[in-house]
């Protein structure tokens, strides 16, 4: 199953998400599908690069969001429907 989830980057302390298309399977920081945003919870712009016809058209063909991921949307506005 594909899953839209965010995989962790950055340093000690100071992370850094990626949004990605991945297989549930695969480990959080792993092979992943396709990039599609990314999340830094620590600038003022949270969510940048967020690539939303990429995002539908995984959802279309079956992937399912996080709930994480599903949250950080809806907090910032982002509409999928």
């Amino acid at each position: 199953m594909v899953k839209i989830r965010l995989a962790r980057g950055g340093r000690t302390h100071k992370p850094v998400y990626t949004i990605v298309a991945a297989n549930s399977r695969n480990a959080r920081d792993g092979r992943f599908l396709e990039k599609l945003g990314q999340y830094n919870p620590h600038s003022e712009q949270v969510l940048s690069d967020v690539n939303t016809e990429a995002i539908k058209t995984w959802i279309t063909k079956g992937a399912q969001l996080t709930d994480t991921v599903n949250s950080l949307f809806k907090k910032n506005g982002i509409k999928l429907s």
